[in-house]
């Protein structure tokens, strides 16, 4: 993969079960946030999952990625699909309120 190519990967997803796992792989800045939702979006229209876990890049997410965090969650409510967000790379890390 060309080295440039790694800075456009915006997230990264997995199956886990019937749980969707998505991974954002950095902060989220306004140019970024439109195609990060529209890739989650596509995702779970296509893998049509039971839950999502939304893992966010830092404890202390940015305006943009609580904004597509928002997003994503009115997409998953409108389709009775429960979201969880994950906030830290760590095991156990913080679930942001009113995210499952």
């Amino acid at each position: 993969m060309p080295e440039h190519a790694e800075a456009t990967v915006l997230l990264t997803h997995h199956r886990d079960g019937d749980t969707l796992v998505v991974e954002l792989r950095r902060e989220l800045d306004v140019t970024t946030r439109a195609p990060a939702v529209l890739r989650i979006q596509a995702l779970v229209a296509a893998h049509r999952p039971r839950r999502v876990r939304l893992r966010l890049p830092s404890e202390r997410p940015g305006p943009a990625t609580l904004s597509a965090l928002a997003r994503a969650r009115s997409l998953c409510d409108a389709l009775g699909v429960p979201l969880t967000a994950v906030a830290g790379e760590r095991p156990g890390a913080l679930r942001l309120p009113g995210t499952g």
